[in-house]
């Protein structure tokens, strides 16, 4: 619901060097849903769980085949903020980050 994980991605990659970042989540409850201009404006994107590519799949179907979507596959098992959520990010993240910046 868009709350703690891709909150946190954000905070903690908004002034990365190169890199510019939006969250959104894919459920009608997300505090800010993912929009077909996020998906044009994105080079990659990145979901927690299979279940969000699936969703992003069904709901921009046309927007969806033009970028790349890496699964991160996070659990929703912490708060936003949570040094042990940062560590779990920084390292399904920062591999994806050195490949696309390279």
């Amino acid at each position: 619901m868009n709350q703690w994980r891709s909150p946190t991605a954000e905070a903690i990659y908004r002034n990365h060097t190169g890199v510019a970042v939006r969250s959104g989540g894919t459920s009608p409850k997300a505090r800010r849903r993912v929009s077909a201009a996020d998906i044009h404006w994105a080079d990659l994107i990145l979901v927690m769980k299979e279940q969000h590519r699936e969703r992003l799949k069904r709901q921009f179907p046309d927007a969806y085949r033009q970028c790349r979507i890496e699964v991160l596959e996070i659990e929703d098992r912490f708060r936003a903020m949570d040094p042990r959520l940062i560590a779990e990010l920084r390292s399904a993240i920062d591999p994806l980050l050195e490949d696309e910046l390279a």
